[in-house]
């Protein structure tokens, strides 16, 4: 069964930092392309990284130079670093293979928030 699971979001101020992390399961990881996604109340849910096997890397413009998208094949993770991060970052996030995705999952919440 093909399975993520997301986890830690939380609450955090403007300009503050978030380091989501993601555990991929049921599918051959290393050599899967990645994505980080979220969805904002009333939004439709967006791409804002995607990272293939090796490690090459992509960003939506209203995220690039704060987040960066990681990966440890070895552990079948995949995190999110968010940096700097503004009112407009609120949103739940999912992670999920960008070819074939698996069922979405919970997703994790984060709120920037003073």
């Amino acid at each position: 069964q093909v399975q993520v699971v997301e986890s830690g979001g939380g609450l955090v101020q403007p300009g503050g930092s978030l380091r989501l992390s993601c555990a991929a399961s049921g599918r051959l990881f290393s050599i899967n392309q990645m994505g980080w996604y979220r969805q904002a109340p009333g939004k439709q849910r967006e791409l804002v990284a995607t990272i293939f096997g090796g490690g090459g890397t992509n960003y939506a413009d209203s995220v690039k130079g704060r987040f960066t998208i990681s990966r440890d094949n070895a552990k079948n993770m995949v995190y999110l670093q968010m940096n700097s991060l503004k009112p407009e970052d609120t949103a739940v996030y999912y992670c999920n293979f960008i070819t074939k995705p698996a069922d979405w999952g919970q997703g994790t919440q984060v709120t920037v928030s003073s």
